[in-house]
C-alpha cells in the first residue's frame, strides 16, 4: 500500500514504529499482484488458482529474464541480481554497479543482507522445537520467558502471535533510531558500529505504544521476533544464532548464508546504497553496519540462490513435518487502511496471489539492501532477487505514478514467476504491487503524503 494511507492520521511515533520495519513489503518496489479484490477477474483469478495451483507458463525464458533484469537497472537501479527457478530449469543473472564510485560491476553470485527473510529462519526454528514438544504456540509468552513481558501482557501474548505479529507489541525501531522519529537520518550514522543487546531492544520495543489488544489484528512489529529469538535460546540452551545455523541453515544445505559475526560482509557483494526517499543525498553506503540491531530477526547474509534452495527444501517438507508446515501455513489477513486484504501472513511465511496463482516466501531490507523471495507452493517455481539501493522513491511516486524502477521489478517478477502472464507495460489488472500490504521501511512526518515504497 501506498506509504502515505499507512502514515495518515498516525502520530509520529506510531509512524516511525511501523516505519524503519525490516521487511520491505509494503513500502517496497511494485512488483505484481492480481485483479483487485472484490471484481469478476479477481473472482475468476482464485477460482483458476483454486482449481489449477499455477496458471503459468512453464520454462524460463532466459533472454526474457536478461533483458527484463537490465530493465531495472536502465530504471535507475545501482545493482541488481535474481535467480530463478522453474523445477530442473535455472537462471541466475545481474545487471548494474556494485560501486557507484568504481563502476564494479554486480554479480549474480553475491552475498547480500537479506533483512526481513531472516524472520522465515527464525519462526522454523522455533516450529522444530514445537515439534519436539518444547514449545507450545498457544502457550503464553511467561511460559517460557517469565518476566520478559512484564505482567497481565505476558500472560495474555501467545508464541503464535509474535510469530504471526498479533501481539499488539509495539516496533523497537524509534528508541533504536530516535532521529528518524524527526525523520533525520543521523541515528543510521551514530548506530553504524553500536552493539546492541536483544534484551535492549525488547525494552525498546514494550515502551512503545501499543498496536491493538494481544490476537487482536495483524500490525508488523521486530520486536516479536526478538522474543523468538529469546524463547529459541531459552528452550534450546543455546545462542539462537548458533541454533539456527546448525538447525536450519545448515539442514538446508547453504553454503553462502550466515549471521555475520562482524560489521562486515566476508564474501564477494555490493555496496548498500540508502536514499531514504531523497534524504540522504547522495545515497549513503552502509554495508559496513553493526547488525546486532536486526539480530535473530533480519541480520542474515545469503545469496539469492541460497534464498531458493531454502524455500524449496522448506516447503518440500525439509526442515518441518507436516503437522508444523500445516501451523506455519495458517494465516491472518493483512489489511490496508480501507480494510482489503492485501496478503496474508503465517508464521515467519507470507502468502501473495500472484495473477498465475499463490506464492509463498518472504521479504526483506536493511539500510541499502533490500530482498524479495517467492516460491510456488511445491517449490517448483521461484524467485529470490536483491537490490542495493533503498528507498529512491520520492514524492508522487505511487500506485498512480509508480517510480520506473517499480515498473520493471514488476515486469521482471512477473515474468520470472508467471513466465510472462499478465507482464509488461498495459497489463491492466493484472500489474500492481507484489508485497503490497505489510508494512513500510521508512519514516515521514504524521498526516504527510510519503511516496509509495518498499526492511
Amino acid at each position: 500500500m501506498p506509504l502515505s494511507s499507512l502514515l495518515r492520521r498516525r502520530t509520529t511515533g506510531a509512524a516511525v514504529a511501523l516505519a524503519l520495519s525490516l521487511a520491505t513489503a509494503a513500502t517496497a518496489p511494485s512488483l505484481a499482484v492480481p485483479p483487485a479484490a472484490g471484481t469478476a477477474a479477481h473472482a475468476h483469478a482464485i477460482a483458476r488458482t483454486h482449481a489449477t495451483g499455477l496458471d503459468r507458463v512453464t520454462g524460463l525464458d532466459h533472454q526474457a529474464l536478461d533483458r527484463s533484469l537490465a530493465a531495472i537497472h536502465k530504471a535507475g537501479m545501482y545493482g541488481v541480481y535474481s535467480a530463478a527457478r522453474d523445477g530442473k530449469d535455472e537462471w541466475r543473472g545481474a545487471a548494474g554497479v556494485a560501486d557507484v564510485g568504481t563502476g564494479r560491476p554486480v554479480r549474480a553470485h553475491m552475498e547480500h543482507r537479506v533483512g526481513s527473510v531472516t524472520k522465515t529462519f527464525t519462526a522454523v526454528g522455533v516450529l522444530q522445537q514445537v515439534a519436539r514438544g518444547r514449545i507450545d504456540l498457544d502457550a503464553p509468552v511467561a511460559r517460557y520467558l517469565p518476566g520478559v513481558v512484564p505482567g497481565e501482557l505476558g500472560r495474555r501474548i501467545t508464541v503464535r502471535m509474535l510469530l504471526n505479529h498479533t501481539s499488539g507489541i509495539g516496533d523497537y525501531i524509534p528508541g533504536a533510531f530516535p532521529s528518524l522519529r524527526e525523520m533525520d537520518p543521523r541515528s543510521l550514522d551514530d548506530n553504524r558500529f553500536r552493539h546492541f543487546s536483544p534484551g535492549e531492544l525488547v525494552r525498546y520495543g514494550l515502551a512503545e505504544e501499543r498496536t491493538g489488544e494481544p490476537g487482536a489484528t495483524y500490525a508488523y512489529s521486530n520486536t516479536n521476533y526478538v522474543l523468538a529469538g529469546l524463547l529459541l535460546n531459552k528452550v534450546t540452551g543455546q545462542d539462537a544464532e548458533a541454533y539456527l545455523t546448525r538447525h536450519v541453515i545448515r539442514a538446508a544445505g547453504l553454503r553462502h548464508t550466515y549471521f555475520p559475526r562482524s560489521p562486515y560482509i566476508k564474501g564477494p557483494h555490493a555496496r548498500m546504497y540508502e536514499s531514504m526517499h531523497g534524504r540522504i543525498d547522495p545515497p549513503r553506503d552502509y554495508s559496513v553496519y553493526d547488525m546486532s540491531w536486526a539480530w535473530a530477526l533480519g541480520s542474515l547474509v545469503a545469496t539469492t540462490a541460497d534464498l531458493n534452495r531454502f524455500y524449496r527444501t522448506l516447503l518440500g517438507g525439509g526442515l518441518l513435518g507436516p503437522a508444523e508446515m500445516r501451523e506455519m501455513q495458517t494465516t491472518v489477513p493483512v489489511l490496508d487502511p480501507e480494510g482489503r486484504v492485501q496478503m496474508h501472513y503465517g508464521l515467519g511465511l507470507y502468502a501473495k496471489d500472484m495473477p498465475c496463482g499463490r506464492f509463498w516466501g518472504h521479504d526483506g531490507g536493511a539500510f541499502g539492501a533490500g530482498t524479495y523471495a517467492l516460491s510456488s507452493p511445491d517449490g517448483r517455481r521461484q524467485l529470490a532477487l536483491g537490490i542495493n539501493l533503498m528507498k529512491y522513491q520520492r514524492e508522487g511516486n505511487g500506485p498512480a505514478n509508480p517510480h520506473p524502477i517499480d515498473v520493471a521489478l514488476n515486469e521482471h517478477a512477473t515474468r520470472a514467476l508467471c513466465g510472462g502472464a499478465g507482464a509488461g507495460p498495459g497489463s491492466g489488472e493484472a500489474t500492481g504491487d507484489l508485497l503490497k500490504g505489510t508494512r513500510p521501511d521508512t519514516p515521514a512526518p504524521a498526516d504527510t503524503p510519503a511516496p509509495a515504497s518498499r526492511p
